[in-house]
């Protein structure tokens, strides 16, 4: 059996279509320029999908065939149905990875998986950004400075309302002051969850070095070690039990 990392990006592919200074970023839409940027890293089976294709490009039978499905959207998060996130969901409790990028705070899958707002503060100024590396020895920042630096981003400030994460990886430093818990890990049932802050479409975000070191850093570390349906179900004793005790009837 293959040790490859099967990856499935997943895309919107709305922005890139419709609006001239997104295209000139990223001409065949972002999951493409992921999906190429990943290729730079040994040990991955890549697939993309996007809202447009059929199941919104995430049937019961693709989620099955993933090990971590890396998400992005922005503009039409409400078109993502109920039915769809309840399977992302579901697969996520059963051990598929998700690593969550930028605006995709605001995913229904993301917010059902952690059930809050996912709420945050932002511009949109170009500004530089800093993110500084708090978990050196963590597998996700292996090959990572102290920091590295976005000459120009969205900007995302806190409060990010998001649960407390189980570890704190990144903190992002903005040009106008803000900072921004920009790196963060959760464990939900069997699946493990990395969001991800960098990304905005209209800038090369996805072609930094760091950013997809990180991004084919945090694939590799959220293929759960077990895929694990939950099953709520009677369970049958392992040794003998006695018979049960009858109640006595008071004198």
């Amino acid at each position: 059996m293959s040790s490859a990392v099967r990856v499935t990006i997943w895309n919107e592919f709305l922005q890139e279509r419709e609006d001239e200074a997104v295209r000139r970023v990223y001409p065949e839409g972002i999951h493409k320029a992921l999906e190429q940027g990943l290729r730079d890293y040994p040990g991955f089976m890549i697939r993309t999908a996007t809202l447009g294709d059929p199941d919104q490009g995430l049937a019961d039978a693709v989620l099955e065939d993933t090990d971590v499905l890396i998400w992005w959207g922005h503009k039409a998060h409400a078109a993502v149905t109920d039915e769809t996130t309840a399977r992302v969901q579901r697969h996520v409790l059963s051990g598929m990875g998700l690593i969550v990028l930028h605006s995709g705070h605001w995913a229904k899958v993301f917010k059902a998986l952690l059930g809050t707002h996912c709420s945050l503060r932002w511009r949109e100024a170009g500004e530089r950004e800093r993110i500084w590396n708090l978990a050196p020895s963590h597998p996700i920042t292996q090959g990572v400075d102290d920091y590295f630096e976005i000459d120009q981003e969205e900007m995302y400030g806190e409060r990010f309302d998001v649960p407390e994460p189980d570890q704190l990886i990144f903190v992002s430093w903005f040009q106008g002051g803000e900072v921004f818990r920009s790196g963060c890990v959760w464990e939900r049932g069997h699946g493990r969850i990395f969001y991800f802050r960098p990304g905005h479409e209209t800038y090369p975000t996805y072609y930094h070095r760091d950013v997809l070191r990180v991004i084919a850093n945090a694939a590799r570390w959220a293929k759960a070690p077990v895929r694990m349906d939950d099953a709520c179900a009677m369970s049958e004793p392992l040794e003998t039990l006695p018979p049960p005790v009858s109640g006595t009837e008071e004198e």
